[in-house]
């Protein structure tokens, strides 16, 4: 995308219908907040500059946009009180700078596609000088939405506020998403002018484009043609909507990198996940933020694989097996009922039904490394920090202590785990 774009994120909104304490735009969807998605969108169009207007919850919603945004500065600007969409452009307007357009996007509306906002720039470009570009849908329920006014001709009038609408506009299928592409200078000019005088007395951005008419500067409007992506999320509920959307096309891209998700209607798979081709995901299995997995490698049913686990090419892992920040080498393998947890397990392992690495002593985590090769019998127990080294086998229902002091090759059983005394008889004799 050219330079010159500044972009604004409104994210000052309280959220009050989603009746939380967490500031709106810091919910979760798909392993990240609302307004991280948001970032992204903003990073997508190659901004010079990218100003984010907050109020309820500044100082978690700042940090948390600006992580999402990494080595890119946010320009932060605190709204207060909260008087509208125009009042919060006008609070950024010393931010924005003087840049060629200015693109304003919602912490609220993740699911906004890079596509469609470099359609939105490139037809407010082709307008012409001073035009501006309007985000508009058809949504099957257009309540809540302020309404594109259109002349006799089909041209582009104002945009009324639903609150606004006469019966006549209320009929009107297309709405307003609030997402729009400013000329710059223009922007600045017609910001003082916006005024209050409406049923909610405040500010409202969708002013500018009708003003825009009224000085004979050319308005253009971007029809979405996927109404999911004009989705904004004001109550939990809307929240769910939006993540069956954006699970999809999460799962979409991993299938189209050749990962085999047998039932993605059961599958939860987040944001940032890395899973390489010809893995296997069954059904009913939740990947966490923050996890690697190889190519050929199978996956679930029943598994739940959470930040911090990695699992390297061929390792398998089944039915109600929780994995937290712990590495299965290749071709390992831990298919039963097993807690992996704080641990590094090698390659050509056998991790056995019921297994559980205790990695929490009630104060601190422990870590457990298990070498190449091992054979876990059904039952163990392994209590952090531990060692068990290459070759090593524990029998069926083995609690293996920090004490137990395993040497490779070695069966160790009981309870404590000892090194099995047969063998230890052979090696005597």
């Amino acid at each position: 995308m050219a330079s010159g774009t500044t972009v604004v994120i409104l994210a000052a909104g309280k959220g009050t219908r989603m009746r939380s304490r967490r500031p709106k735009v810091l919910h979760p969807l798909c392993g990240r907040p609302l307004v991280a998605w948001v970032v992204e969108q903003a990073l997508s169009l190659s901004a010079d500059r990218v100003v984010l207007v907050v109020g309820h919850g500044a100082g978690e919603v700042g940090p948390a946009a600006q992580e999402a945004a990494g080595s890119t500065p946010l320009e932060v600007v605190v709204q207060e009180p909260q008087l509208g969409t125009g009042h919060a452009v006008q609070v950024a307007a010393h931010a924005i700078g003087d840049p060629k357009r200015v693109v304003v996007l919602y912490g609220d509306m993740p699911l906004l596609r890079a596509e469609s906002l470099a359609e939105l720039v490139a037809a407010q470009n082709a307008a012409g000088p001073g035009a501006t570009g309007v985000m508009t849908a058809r949504p099957e329920d257009p309540r809540g939405y302020g309404r594109i006014v259109r002349g006799a001709e089909g041209e582009f009038e104002c945009i009324t506020e639903e609150k606004d609408c006469t019966g006549e506009e209320l009929a009107i299928a297309e709405v307003n998403l609030g997402v729009y592409c400013f000329d710059g200078a223009s922007l600045k000019r017609d910001l003082p002018a916006l005024s209050n005088d409406n049923a909610q007395g405040e500010y409202y951005l969708t002013d500018l484009p009708g003003m825009a008419v009224t000085q004979g500067r050319p308005v253009v409007t971007v029809d979405l043609a996927d109404h999911h992506e004009a989705a904004g999320v004001n109550t939990v509920a809307q929240l769910a909507d939006a993540r069956w959307v954006m699970q999809a096309r999460i799962l979409e891209q991993h299938m189209e990198g050749g990962v085999l998700i047998e039932d993605p209607a059961t599958t939860y798979i987040d944001y940032g996940v890395e899973i390489g081709a010809g893995t296997h995901v069954l059904p009913c299995t939740y990947v966490h933020t923050g996890v690697k997995i190889g190519e050929g490698c199978e996956v679930g049913p029943f598994t739940h694989l959470r930040s911090g686990t990695v699992l390297e090419d061929a390792a398998q892992v089944g039915n109600f097996t929780e994995c937290k920040n712990s590495t299965l080498g290749a071709g390992s393998k831990a298919k039963h009922l097993t807690y992996l947890g704080d641990t590094h397990v090698g390659a050509k392992t056998n991790i056995g039904a019921g297994t559980i690495f205790a990695n929490y002593d009630g104060r601190t985590k422990h870590k457990t490394k298990v070498g190449d090769g091992v054979f876990v019998g059904s039952g163990t127990i392994v209590v952090a920090p531990n060692l068990l080294p290459d070759g090593v086998t524990t029998g069926a229902g083995a609690v293996v202590t920090r004490s137990a002091g395993m040497q490779p090759g070695d069966t160790y059983v009981g309870v404590p785990a000892r090194r099995l005394p047969q063998r230890a008889a052979a090696e005597e004799g």
